[in-house]
């Protein structure tokens, strides 16, 4: 570091022996200066190389040097720079620095002079003498080259003196865009020179860039000349035969292609979108441009003026880019980034005398400089001059600067963000005071007096002092801006404390912990448990008081808790797994999630007791009518879907810590809610018993009962009996176990993105197995009720007469279940007419089982008017076959499979009645012997299988076993 403290110490000593010799040969000190072979004038002459010594002698004696001056000897890096031919330029520039800071100390005079840039030349180098008498009181400066702006270096490698000729390039386009700018007449006095004119640009440049300005403005009519894109306008109107040498020409040429790519493409502060191309085309014209030099001057002039056309149609619409409200056309961001901006008000204030104020205003333009942002420049160039000078005068003028600058309130967001890249590099001072306070404890603490005043500290716990002091102020003093902005802001005090003091975090572990960690490893961990106490202590009472979802909750659980999991991920990050581990067990949580929990689960009951009186209330008003052709469901389950996706939006808005038990109180109380909606739509259906005729008494069949007139169903509607051709209860629970599944994926998902990461992973491993199984099994086991009740109903209600009651009577070949296809597919057609696809198969296996049902109670518990002989077995097998067909459709209707399956229950009966009187008796007491020993007979039936076949059979033989054997009684007559 020291190092290169000491080259840039050189270089500026350089540049200012330079600028000291340019006057002394340029004034009237010297009377004739005799130019070296082949210069012209002293542009052409390097300066480097003429001896000081042997010029001021020259001066002396008032005569002209009758020979070339003499090379001045090589300045090598050398730790003496004290030597005379260094330290006189440097007090030349003292003494001019000084005196602009005597003029800068009268800028409250009343009656402030107004002046354009012409008038830098009229000043009269009287104040030379005043010069001459100031040269002798030296004072020794201090060094200020570490105290420079925060900013981004140039990647160009522009340098000072670049900074400060474009800056006065800008001066003269500011001044000209108010009708202030001519160009000097030649018969001026050569002898008054403008002191700024000296430091920002050469009498020759400044002629130029005055012509090739006005240049630029002819046809431009209403075009203001600070609009113009400076670098640009130059480059076009000032040519290579305007400059003395070559070698001039490509320095200044190159500092404008340098200003150009630095002002437009480095650092932006307007992004370029769509023309992001378009600042890659700029770079490559601006190297054809410097390339073109190298050429022969034919064809360098032809590459340069197509380059430049090319340059102006890139540049202009990058300079002419709209922000922050301007108009397109209006302001030339030529320099758009602010680091390049503030770089040239700095060199322009840094010459700062009472009357040019005002004119350096009118560069605000141009540069896009506020009032605060000239205050903040002023204030921190008068700063850099007191530390050189040590004036306090000088930095009580800076003081005055700093007031004036508006609270942060009054700025807007764009000065804010410019400010803020003019912060001080103070980290190392930062890091050298710690070090200074070490080692002036330790040498305090050798005093006798002072080690028994106070108890011995050690390092650690003096840097904890340091800590626990400096956010203590921190956070009292965001106390007392909350208190202010709380009148302001219709947000919570805590929760704008909490977001205040997450910002105090974030810029405490970036700039001031990475030092104090240094001679303490946990100061990070010092410092977040303190502001996890004192935020703490100020939130403990909200927390005690709070026992509903109020408005002041939701607004300031989330900040707090967003706040301590910051606090706990600074020290979990910067400690040691073991020092970490005991940081955070001296926490005292602020439990936010217990609390809230609590809460939510109160807000959470109150809501599923909402939607249970809502599923209530929609079931008494179901009318059990479709809501359209297309949704064959009724209203009631949209009603109360509608209520639960409220309810699960409002749980997710609520913007509070959760942990899973909230959640999964939340599935178990929609669970429930659809159970009890299920049960509701089972109440609605009547009960089997009231659909199936009783079982007619067991009898012995007898010839003479065969006429008795059957049993006719009187044509009666019982109103427990839904229709279930025009209302669907069945499509309620379909419709809501559909819309289930996506009710919990979008749960599910919510939750996830709410609490992304590993618990929330782990919350739905553990509340998903048993998250909305209760309501589907029911509603699943309801769906299967309804089909089978639809089934039912249609054979032993709707379809009693002809199947139950008529079918096989007199006989068999007299009534076959053929007759019974036609009715059975007109009822199956309307219900597949009004239910949903995913239920066809169900509601058609429940109409199968139902028919089954219905053939066997015809063939086992016919009543006495039926009877079955061994040649019936052969037709009922028919029958069977003929009904099995029509359920599988022809691949149509329901898989073979579960059909054959289903039947195959009927044809063991069937092949039952095709047995022979004798072998069924015989059986039948094998039978009984064998279900005493747990067995089966031979024929696979049970006893009372067998009976009830013998019942049904018309023969003596079956009567009179039946008579002796079970005492079964005839029918009656």
């Amino acid at each position: 570091m020291d190092e290169e403290n000491g080259v840039e110490l050189l270089q500026r000593y350089r540049r200012d022996r330079r600028v000291l010799l340019d006057f002394i040969l340029s004034g009237s000190l010297i009377k004739k200066v005799v130019m070296p072979p082949g210069a012209v004038s002293l542009d052409d002459v390097d300066l480097d190389q003429v001896s000081v010594d042997y010029v001021l002698n020259c001066a002396k004696k008032g005569s002209p040097p009758r020979r070339a001056p003499p090379s001045a000897p090589v300045v090598g890096q050398t730790p003496i720079l004290s030597s005379l031919s260094i330290s006189e330029p440097l007090e030349s520039e003292q003494v001019e620095e000084s005196q602009s800071l005597s003029k800068s100390q009268s800028l409250n005079s009343s009656q402030p002079k107004e002046l354009t840039v012409d008038d830098i030349d009229d000043f009269d180098d009287d104040v030379l003498t005043e010069v001459e008498s100031r040269r002798y009181s030296r004072r020794v400066l201090n060094d200020a080259s570490d105290v420079v702006l925060g900013l981004p270096s140039f990647t160009t490698g522009i340098t000072d003196d670049d900074i400060r000729e474009t800056a006065y390039e800008v001066l003269l386009a500011a001044a000209g865009a108010s009708g202030g700018l001519i160009v000097p007449s030649k018969d001026k006095k050569k002898d008054k020179k403008s002191r700024l004119m000296k430091k920002l640009g050469r009498k020759e440049m400044d002629i130029r860039t005055r012509r090739a300005l006005l240049s630029a403005m002819v046809g431009k009519v209403g075009k203001r000349m600070d609009t113009l894109l400076i670098p640009l306008e130059l480059l076009c109107c000032i040519s290579r035969t305007e400059f003395s040498d070559k070698k001039s020409y490509i320095k200044w040429q190159k500092r404008q292609l340098n200003m150009l790519e630095e002002g437009l493409v480095n650092h932006p502060v307007v992004g370029f979108g769509e023309s992001g191309k378009k600042a890659n085309d700029l770079r490559v014209l601006l190297g054809k441009i410097e390339e073109s030099e190298s050429l022969q001057i034919a064809t360098g002039d032809l590459q340069r003026i197509d380059c430049l056309r090319s340059l102006r149609d890139v540049a202009v619409p990058l300079a002419e880019r709209a922000a922050r409200g301007d108009l397109t056309g209006e302001i030339c961001h030529w320099a758009d980034g602010y680091h390049l901006n503030v770089r040239l008000y700095e060199k322009l204030l840094l010459s700062e005398v009472e009357e040019m104020l005002e004119l350096f205003k009118s560069t605000w333009r141009i540069l896009g400089i506020t009032e605060t942002i000239h205050h903040t420049c002023y204030a921190w160039v008068l700063f850099r001059q007191f530390v050189m000078t040590g004036e306090q005068d000088v930095l009580q003028h800076a003081i005055d600067q700093l007031k004036r600058i508006p609270l942060k309130e009054q700025r807007g967001p764009q000065e804010r963000l410019h400010l803020k890249s003019l912060s001080c590099r103070g980290s190392k001072m930062m890091e050298n005071a710690i070090v200074v306070a070490m080692v002036a404890r330790r040498l305090l603490l050798e005093e006798p007096e002072l080690a028994m005043q106070s108890e011995p500290l050690t390092d650690t716990e003096q840097i904890e002092l340091y800590v626990s002091s400096s956010i203590k102020h921190a956070f009292a003093r965001i106390i007392q801006d909350v208190e202010t902005l709380s009148d302001t802001t219709n947000e919570h005090p805590l929760a704008l404390l909490a977001e205040q003091t997450k910002k105090l975090v974030k810029k405490d572990t970036s700039m001031y912990l990475p030092i104090l960690s240094l001679r303490h490893r946990n100061a990070s961990a010092v410092s977040a448990s303190l502001i996890h106490k004192l935020y703490g202590i100020k939130l403990r009472p909200f927390l005690d008081s709070a026992e509903h979802l109020t408005e002041d909750v939701v607004s300031v659980f989330p900040a707090a808790d967003s706040l301590e999991q910051s606090l706990i991920a600074v020290i979990t990050s910067t400690c040691e797994e073991g020092s970490a581990e005991a940081y955070l067990k001296k926490l005292n949580s602020y439990k936010i999630e217990i609390v809230s929990g609590t809460l939510v689960l109160r807000w959470v009951n109150s809501q599923l007791a909402r939607i249970s009186a809502w599923v209530d209330r929609v079931i008494q008003q179901e009318s059990w009518a479709s809501v359209s052709a297309q949704q064959r469901h009724g209203s009631s389950i949209v009603e109360v879907y509608r209520i639960v996706e409220e309810t699960v939006d409002q749980f997710f808005v609520l913007n509070v810590p959760m942990r899973p038990g909230e959640l999964s109180s939340l599935f178990r109380g929609i669970d429930n809610a659809f159970q009890v909606y299920t049960k509701h739509v089972l109440d609605t259906l009547a009960d089997k018993a009231d659909i199936i005729p009783p079982v007619p008494t067991l009898t012995r069949y007898r010839k003479e009962s065969g006429m008795i007139k059957a049993f006719v169903k009187k044509e009666l509607t019982d109103p427990r009996l839904p229709d279930v051709r025009n209302s669907q209860p069945f499509c309620q629970p379909q419709y809501a176990i559909t819309h289930l599944n996506k009710l919990e994926d979008s749960i599910w998902e919510r939750w996830t993105k709410k609490y992304h990461g590993h618990s929330a992973n782990n919350s739905r491993s553990s509340i998903q197995k048993d998250s909305f199984d209760g309501s589907r099994k029911d509603i699943n086991a309801a769906i299967d009720q309804i089909c089978e009740f639809t089934g039912t109903k249609t054979i032993f209600w709707d379809l009693r007469e002809p199947f139950i009651d008529g079918l096989y009577k007199p006989s068999v070949a007299q009534s076959r279940l053929e007759t019974l296809i036609e009715p059975l597919d007109m009822v199956l057609n309307q219900l597949c007419d009004i239910i949903v696809e995913p239920l066809r198969d169900r509601v058609v296996t429940g109409l199968l089982q139902a028919s089954l049902d219905g053939l066997i109670r015809v063939i086992l518990d016919g009543g006495p008017s039926r009877a079955f002989t061994p040649a019936d077995a052969k037709l009922l097998e028919e029958d069977m076959e003929v009904l099995k067909e029509f359920f599988i459709s022809g691949g149509d209707g329901l898989p073979r499979g579960v059909v054959e399956n289903q039947v195959a229950r009927v044809r063991q009966i069937i092949k039952l009645h095709a047995y022979e009187t004798r072998e069924l008796i015989e059986d039948l007491r094998s039978a009984s012997e064998l279900e005493m020993q747990g067995g089966r007979s031979r024929l696979g039936a049970d006893t009372k299988t067998l009976i009830r076949i013998l019942c049904h059979r018309n023969d003596s033989e079956a009567s009179q076993f039946l008579k002796k054997q079970y005492k079964i009684p005839k029918s009656a007559a």
